[in-house]
């Protein structure tokens, strides 16, 4: 199929746009990318008024929240890397005042725990000279548990 130009009259051309590249493609720093993305969780607005205010299309926001959300979720899942936890040191009980609390109950063996964790509410104690297997084994069923 051919057209004809000759519709196109003796007029000069008013104006010529030419498009050479993908236009709207921007290079964004990973801080505003982070601090769009937490504004969009901020529940004072909807992520497309955010994205909006900011010259971005609803959808690249919603990727953008996608994939820090897997970001953070692989960083959490990551067992290679060491996980700390804060330790606190109590003071020998003839130092401290009576505890406001109840006291707790002491199992039938009376000997102390060498180490003592707490996880989610969960406290476990471990008695000095208890093998190693057994102490992964209590982990990973708390773990399982969360």
């Amino acid at each position: 199929m051919s057209m004809s130009c000759d519709d196109a009259g003796t007029r000069p051309v008013q104006r010529l746009e030419i498009f050479t590249g993908a236009g709207r493609r921007r290079v964004w720093d990973d801080d505003v990318k982070a601090a769009i993305v937490a504004e969009s969780y901020s529940g004072h607005e909807t992520v497309c008024a955010v994205a909006r205010r900011h010259g971005l299309s609803h959808s690249q926001l919603f990727t953008w929240r996608r994939q820090m959300r897997e970001k953070s979720e692989a960083a959490s899942r990551s067992v290679d890397q060491p996980m700390f936890v804060p330790a606190v040191i109590e003071p020998v009980a003839s130092q401290v005042a009576a505890p406001a609390q109840r006291p707790r109950r002491r199992s039938r063996r009376s000997s102390r725990a060498a180490v003592e964790l707490e996880i989610d509410g969960v406290t476990v104690k471990i008695a000095q000279g208890t093998d190693a297997d057994t102490i992964s084994a209590v982990i990973a069923a708390l773990r399982a548990t969360r």
